[in-house]
């Protein structure tokens, strides 16, 4: 005598439900195992239980299947997808540089600002310091402002640079001399240097 047909419907009893579960479960992996042994069909076979437990099976790989399966479903149902993900993406990019060239304009209006600001203050200092004189290669004393060329007279027997002192040099109490140095200071920083 066979089995009678069984009536498709939730199992009420909590024990039977997990048994049942169990042993169709078992059949199903046992199943897809099989298919995709005698058919050479690349089967996933995803199952989550009552509880949220997961029961899968692959044949290739269960993620390798799933990739294979979105990129079948969404190229398949709209080719549009990944040409409007494309178009999107440089767009952003486009966008970027864009914004990347501004801040270069932007830097460079800055850059050269304020060189043309410190190429002011450079005359400006250049022009209140009076003439920088330096020694040449050859010996001889440059003024930096009128380049005009002196010979440089040195004694065969001296090692060092010669100190001339001419004039002679005060005595400011210490406490005179601190005030005196912050109203050369101020003046220096005013423009109005009166040494």
């Amino acid at each position: 005598m066979g089995r009678g047909r069984v009536e498709l419907k939730r199992i009420e009893n909590k024990i039977n439900r997990q048994v049942t579960f169990s042993k169709r479960r078992n059949g199903l992996l046992k199943k897809a195992y099989e298919l995709s042994v005698l058919c050479d069909a690349e089967v996933a076979l995803i199952v989550f239980s009552s509880r949220g437990k997961l029961y899968e099976f692959g044949s290739v790989g269960t993620s390798k299947t799933l990739e294979r399966y979105q990129h079948c479903c969404y190229t398949s149902q709209n080719p549009n997808v990944a040409n409007r993900e494309a178009q999107a993406q440089t767009q952003l990019m486009l966008d970027q540089m864009e914004e990347l060239r501004k801040k270069e304009r932007r830097l460079g209006e800055i850059n050269k600002q304020l060189k043309e600001q410190l190429e002011a203050e450079g005359a400006t200092y250049r022009a209140f310091q009076g003439p920088s004189w330096a020694a040449t290669s050859d010996g001889a004393i440059v003024d930096g402002n009128s380049f005009s060329l002196h010979p440089l007279q040195s004694h065969p027997n001296m090692d060092c640079e010669p100190t001339l002192h001419i004039g002679y040099h005060q005595f400011v109490p210490p406490e005179s001399a601190m005030v005196r140095n912050q109203v050369e200071e101020e003046r220096f920083m005013l423009g109005c240097w009166v040494p």
